[in-house]
């Protein structure tokens, strides 16, 4: 990331050499859905060729979707999640004046499973599920499509106890609807 000398120099570069891309990423408004179609998938994102943009000079969209910005669900890559060619709509979060690009997100287009999840369940409540990954910390249950549980190694549960597979009996601790986080522990 540039100083904010270099951001300046790179927003003005882009405003004088590439007016209409500058108009058209100035215009939008966090928000606002956009349509485009999937130009290239990275390791890191992916770009967007969207609808009423014009070119990119570097990119090959001027639409970007971080990895977290993908899915709700859980996924190893984003080949996972769209397809080159594919059609989509995304929302607009805002303009990187660094890279000169919108940047998007296709999960806040689509209900956030674990928010549906908090909705249905409590404390105390008891239910079964997948151990997905084991951590030095704990391991993490698929209780749900899309939800994900911790449970916190300690007395209860120990490392050697749980592998990446195994079905479990858990316990819902808490559930902390704002930061998306359900607290487990072994039944």
């Amino acid at each position: 990331m540039g100083t904010p000398e270099d951001e300046r120099s790179l927003a003005d570069s882009l405003r004088t050499e590439h007016p209409r891309l500058w108009a058209y990423l100035t215009a939008l408004r966090p928000g606002r859905r956009l349509s485009g179609t999937v130009a290239a998938i990275e390791s890191f994102g992916v770009f967007v060729d969207l609808d009423d943009a014009p070119g990119h000079p570097v990119f090959p969209g001027v639409g970007f979707i971080t990895m977290p910005e993908l899915s709700w669900h859980r996924f190893d890559d984003p080949s996972e999640v769209v397809t080159v060619g594919q059609r989509i709509t995304c929302e607009f979060l805002g303009f990187d004046t660094y890279n000169g690009e919108a940047r998007l997100s296709l999960r806040a287009t689509r209900a956030d499973p674990f928010q549906e999840f908090a909705r249905r369940a409590h404390a105390g409540q008891i239910l079964y599920g997948t151990v997905t990954k084991v951590v030095p910390f704990g391991a993490f249950v698929r209780v749900a499509d899309g939800v994900e549980g911790l449970v916190h190694f300690g007395e209860a549960a120990a490392p050697a106890t749980m592998a990446a597979g195994d079905e479990v009996t858990v316990i819902v601790v808490g559930i902390d609807a704002v930061r998306r986080r359900l607290a487990l522990a072994r039944r």
